[in-house]
């Protein structure tokens, strides 16, 4: 009982950032803690294991989560979750929030402070561990002029950002599909249009930010571009492709609901651009754009989709790692976008970026010996992964084939809620086989060039 109890306060306690009264916490806790001495002898002890920190003293005593997401005694709290991401407490305590009932959430507005308050380089959204540990795993790929490794990878990086944006979204193109839209121009039968256009524009925009590096920034220019592109031929209205929306949009299923004066909007993505162009660190300038950004929702649509691709442009500008979302599960990306809409609490969404970035990174290699961890999804199903790649190997299957087989193989020998994950894997797997590492499926030579020679 005691060890629940424990469990109880902390969560309690993050419901207060800036720290909680003792007060505060008996009246926050579900079950009842007769004696004020049994309370204080509960906080000492999580204090001494440094899992609280206390400021003040008498009456004016609080107490609070340590804020560094990355120390030991937040890291001390982490737990996994359904989609396998370690997530702090106060991360959790977030996702309980936004999934309650949607009429059991209070209606709320643009908060115009929680852009206000933030100031370049002293306030901060990623601690300092977290931006060198971010700098560390995607780091500088030699002296080499902006933009030089995006171009190297561009290939991939066309394929992986435009189908996992698109996936983001909704878009139920598989990662086959997607690379044969893009390479062969080829449509995937029976979806819809818009599906495919996505992709499209997606693969427009990431283009358009490598080959125009040199011209390209945090800027109005660039973002209202940006949006042209990823929205192009799908809006109701052609003329709203690159500009601020001058009517109300709503968030659904939420209770958040955005500004709606044109001039307010203006104003604050103004406002939005002169502060991430004046913060220094990549990756804090990243995540600025993935909090303020969709918060705002300057356009009438494609708001995310913008962010996702304007956070890379710190990234792409530094010859970093890009974040291409591989893995990112949609219901927890939401939850942390609902997060920053809802309660302008930004840890959950944090977390998220974190464990993405971490995951693009060893997509593209970049210090792969830093993040060995292996994947658990992946070692759960290895079997299976393995005998489905044999498969389409040694049966000589051509793309087309292969999506199928795929989907087939994962309805009839997968659990339903793993089945999307378990595409995607397997899809991930047969485009990275190659001379150098088909023998790892313990296929042989003649095998792999016959079905090359099909591919």
């Amino acid at each position: 009982m005691k060890k629940q109890e424990y469990e109880d306060i902390l969560k309690n306690i993050a419901c207060f950032p800036d720290g909680a009264s003792l007060k505060e916490i008996r009246t926050a806790l579900k079950w009842p803690m007769s004696h004020v001495r049994t309370m204080q002898r509960r906080l000492a002890a999580l204090v001494k294991e440094n899992r609280l920190l206390v400021e003040g003293v008498a009456r004016a005593r609080r107490y609070r989560l340590p804020k560094d997401p990355t120390s030991a005694s937040v890291m001390a709290m982490v737990r996994k979750n359904e989609f396998d991401i370690p997530l702090s407490l106060e991360a959790e305590i977030i996702r309980e929030k936004v999934l309650e009932p949607i009429h059991l959430r209070l209606p709320v507005g643009y908060h115009r402070e929680f852009l206000e308050q933030y100031r370049p380089n002293h306030t901060h959204y990623l601690p300092d561990i977290t931006r060198r540990h971010l700098m560390e795993i995607g780091g500088a790929h030699g002296d080499f002029p902006a933009g030089t490794y995006a171009r190297q990878i561009l290939n991939r990086l066309l394929i992986d950002l435009s189908w996992n944006s698109s996936r983001l979204e909704g878009n139920t193109y598989s990662l086959l599909e997607t690379e044969r839209l893009l390479k062969l121009s080829e449509i995937a039968e029976g979806k819809d249009l818009k599906e495919a256009q996505m992709i499209l524009n997606h693969k427009e925009a990431i283009e358009f930010l490598v080959d125009s590096v040199n011209d390209i920034g945090i800027n109005r220019r660039t973002i209202l571009n940006l949006h042209a592109i990823l929205s192009h031929d799908l809006l109701g209205d052609a003329e709203a492709c690159g500009r601020l929306r001058s009517i109300p949009v709503g968030i659904g299923k939420s209770v958040y609901n955005p500004l709606g004066v044109p001039q307010l909007i203006d104003e604050c993505f103004q406002h939005i651009i002169d502060i991430a162009s004046r913060i220094h660190d990549p990756f804090e300038q990243a995540f600025f754009l993935m909090v303020q950004l969709p918060y705002l929702q300057p356009f009438e649509d494609v708001n995310k989709r913008v962010s996702r691709l304007v956070a890379n442009i710190p990234l792409i500008l530094h010859n970093l790692s890009p974040l291409s979302f591989v893995d990112v599960p949609t219901p927890i990306y939401i939850q942390g976008l609902m997060g920053v809409y809802e309660l302008n609490r930004i840890e959950l969404l944090r977390e998220v970026f974190i464990w993405a970035y971490e995951r693009s990174c060893l997509h593209y290699s970049a210090k792969r010996k830093e993040l060995g961890e292996p994947d658990p999804f992946r070692m759960r199903y290895r079997d299976l992964i393995r005998e489905t790649v044999v498969n389409i190997v040694r049966n000589q299957m051509s793309r087309s084939a292969a999506v199928e087989f795929i989907k087939r193989f994962a309805n009839e020998s997968v659990p339903s809620e793993a089945k999307i994950r378990f595409i995607e894997v397997v899809e991930t797997e047969i485009l990275s086989l190659h001379e150098g590492n088909f023998a790892r499926y313990r296929l042989r030579h003649s095998e792999y060039i016959a079905w090359r020679s099909v591919w």
